[in-house]
């Protein structure tokens, strides 16, 4: 008899997840809250259920050659760089032509991931869900987790003294769909991640001024590289992992730095990593030029708030502020497990392969 998998989640992770359980002979059933696959790519007016999806015009920053599945190469007329859109097409396509959603209960709900009593000999779970207000039950003989880290808002207001004082607009990235709400307005993002600097661009071209805050700095990768290639394609070689392999990292890292400062001299932009800071790296083919015009302003990290300004770090102030998106990232969240294992997962994550696809896919 097959051996039962509980897949919960069918997004990226969890369409593929179905496919390899059905490649080794097991028995797969995804469980979906939503009524729809293909997770924050299935893009939504609203976060509806507070689940989140893409903003109207993102589009991925890693090439199709890099980013599809081994077993299943986009059509060749997909752009390298394509639409959130498109994606979710290339993943319906996928999903159809292994024939995965007969294994997709949608509008279903995981309310608890349990060990069965004889867990110790057998290693089963006990999976209760939800479906339309009538719960289920039902033994497995392992469980995928493929819900993505896009789960939690991370909204740090405690951080930031004042900020119950402010009467403008507060929301979190993943609220944010179109800009037309921001219109002549004056807007500071705080956090330079991905998101953070597609939205500033995206905003810049709208609204009155984008002020971007940023406590570390970043160093900004272009979509094409010499040649006009695709950067993550010219990068990625057995040459340069080699390179990285035999070389000490401090002298890889000061090589990286050194080629892209000589494209954009990042200290002039304010852009640079701040001493003692973790190294950030984003893709963003228009924030320098937005910088240079005068559209974006780039900010220190914000010291406090009073009810319609920001104080900055270096001592600086910026007045008659309308929004303040926070562009802060998201907190794993497990609720359908049990303790010790809900704060052990939440504490110290361990990706396969020590990656997550839906990291890599962003806009700009």
């Amino acid at each position: 008899m097959a051996k039962r998998v509980a897949v919960i989640g069918a997004g990226v992770s969890g369409l593929s997840a179905i496919k390899c359980c059905l490649d080794e002979d097991l028995e797969p059933t995804c469980f979906e809250r939503s009524d729809d696959f293909g997770g924050l790519w299935k893009f939504t007016e609203d976060s509806k259920d507070g689940m989140t999806k893409v903003y109207k015009s993102l589009v991925l920053n890693v090439c199709k050659e890099m980013t599809s599945y081994s077993d299943f190469p986009f059509h060749e007329d997909y752009p390298n760089f394509m639409s959130h859109g498109k994606f979710w097409n290339y993943l319906q396509e996928f999903a159809e032509h292994f024939g995965l959603l007969k294994y997709i209960k949608f509008k279903t709900t995981v309310c608890s991931v349990t060990q069965c009593p004889d867990f110790s000999e057998t290693g089963r779970w006990d999976v209760v869900t939800e479906t339309e207000g009538k719960q289920a039950r039902a033994v497995f003989d392992a469980v995928m987790i493929c819900t993505g880290h896009y789960m939690n808002p991370h909204l740090p207001l405690e951080s930031y003294p004042g900020i119950r004082k402010f009467k403008g607009q507060i929301l979190h990235s993943q609220e944010y769909r179109t800009p037309e709400a921001f219109q002549g307005k004056r807007v500071l993002v705080i956090g330079l991640g991905n998101t953070g600097g597609d939205i500033a661009v995206e905003l810049s071209r709208i609204a009155a001024q984008v002020l971007l805050s940023t406590r570390t700095g970043t160093w900004i990768f272009s979509r094409s590289s010499d040649g006009g290639y695709p950067h993550i394609m010219v990068a990625t070689t057995r040459c340069n992992n080699l390179i990285v392999q035999v070389l000490p990292s401090c002298l890889v890292r000061w090589i990286h730095q050194r080629k892209l400062n000589k494209t954009l001299n990042h200290e002039n932009y304010g852009l640079s990593i701040k001493k003692g800071k973790t190294e950030k790296f984003i893709v963003n083919d228009e924030l320098p030029t937005c910088i240079l015009c005068g559209t974006i302003t780039v900010k220190t990290s914000v010291k406090e708030f009073t009810e319609t300004s920001a104080v900055f770090e270096d001592g600086t102030v910026e007045a008659d502020i309308d929004s303040v998106i926070f562009a802060t990232g998201y907190t794993f969240s497990f609720p359908f497990l049990e303790e010790p294992l809900k704060s052990l997962c939440t504490k110290k994550m361990a990706l396969y392969k020590q990656d997550s696809v839906g990291s890599h896919l962003h806009r700009n």
